[in-house]
């Protein structure tokens, strides 16, 4: 309960300034409709309207504000129609047996998904190569690290149409173009974390082994990579919500027309809002869920191993 009470207020506090914030920011389309429709509004010009600031038509059109929180196409949906939207592509879905309908929020989390996880498992992969090389070579750790650095200054807006493109032109499509929009940027907090963890014994420790006539390879898995745990996970959790960043994000400049992202996209082109937030809530969601499962698997392999990190 200590740690529900904290969340629970963060939650209602959020949930308060956004119901806060959907009043100014709808209010001008909220005064259009309500004069559209024979009402009294302040002032009645449109160019006026357009012209004064959110608060103050708040402040001289009071009256209006319930209607800010219930439009079709708000800039701001309400907290109340997000949860109408996920619950109507998910809940609602699932009950009339149609869960994985083109229509259904699930169907597009499982195909951002499916790309999610294939480019973690490939970035994590290439994170604890490259993470063991540095550790173990000096070349490495001078020659590559500063590479693997500079690349992630790169903007995967940027980056992501000319993989696509490059991919597509050698007849790669589907699934894996994204993975490895994923796994480009996933790789690189294993790779910093793993380097941490495998460096993270002491002195005294290697010295020990040193006197046990330990092998560089017995030194590696009885040392260097227990030690390493704790980093590697804490590494993955920000690795999967890295690869599930770039699974959206490789979905937009394909075209696609399932997925999170092409979710997205769809909301954007049609000016549907809701349908916008709804899917960062879903993948948010997404998100929340992959991570726990990795704090999960983080509690059972460190208590196995007698650690309490």
């Amino acid at each position: 309960m200590r740690a529900v009470w904290p969340v629970l207020c963060v939650t209602v506090a959020i949930l308060a300034i956004w119901y806060a914030a959907v009043v100014p920011m709808n209010i001008k389309e909220a005064l259009t409709q309500a004069e559209r429709a024979g009402a009294i509004v302040d002032p009645p010009s449109a160019i006026e309207r357009r012209d004064t600031g959110a608060v103050a038509l708040v402040a001289r059109n009071p009256g209006h504000a319930g209607a800010t929180f219930n439009q079709e196409r708000p800039r701001l949906p309400a907290p109340h129609q997000v949860g109408a939207e996920l619950w109507q592509t998910t809940g609602e879905m699932v009950l009339k047996g149609r869960g994985f309908s083109k229509r259904s929020l699930i169907y597009h989390a499982w195909v951002t998904l499916s790309a999610t996880v294939l480019g973690f498992v490939i970035g994590t992969l290439a994170g604890i190569a490259l993470a063991i090389g540095i550790v173990h070579s000096r070349v490495m750790n001078m020659a590559v690290m500063p590479w693997a650095i500079a690349s992630q200054t790169i903007p995967i807006l940027a980056i992501a149409p000319m993989i696509i493109v490059v991919l597509n032109s050698v007849g790669v499509t589907g699934l894996l173009p994204k993975a490895l929009i994923s796994a480009y940027l996933s790789f690189f907090p294993v790779a910093v974390g793993m380097v941490k963890g495998l460096r993270s014994p002491g002195a005294m420790q290697l010295d020990l082994l040193h006197t046990y006539n330990a092998s560089r390879s017995e030194i590696f898995w009885k040392l260097r990579l227990p030690a390493s745990m704790p980093y590697f996970f804490t590494s993955m959790k920000v690795a999967m919500a890295a690869s599930l960043v770039g699974a959206i994000v490789g979905e937009m400049p394909t075209g696609a027309v399932a997925g999170l992202g092409a979710r997205l996209l769809a909301g954007s082109y049609y000016g549907q809002t809701v349908q916008i937030w709804s899917a960062l809530f879903g993948a948010a969601i997404l998100a929340a869920v992959l991570v726990g499962l990795i704090g999960l698997m983080q509690r059972m392999t460190l208590g196995r191993m007698g650690m309490d990190r």
